[in-house]
């Protein structure tokens, strides 16, 4: 027994990535620099809702930034 087994093959299973490193994926993809490596492990460990939760609040984010950069010259 060398660990848990997925479902419909052999071998074990992958390991699933913390929100702290979805959230790091997702920082470096939104400036673009993404290591080769590093994006195959993210695109096999990181949830897709903690992709499109943390996208959507960075989004958020970045509109009151802007809106407040708009307030702060005007």
């Amino acid at each position: 027994m060398n660990g848990p087994r997925r479902p419909g093959g052999s071998g074990p299973s992958p390991r699933r990535a913390s929100l702290a490193r979805s959230v790091r994926a997702v920082a470096w993809s939104l400036i673009g620099l993404r290591a080769g490596k590093e994006y195959r492990q993210d695109l096999q460990s990181i949830q897709p809702l903690h992709v499109i939760l943390i996208g959507l609040l960075a989004l958020f984010g970045f509109v009151l930034l802007l809106i407040a950069v708009v307030k702060w010259v005007a």
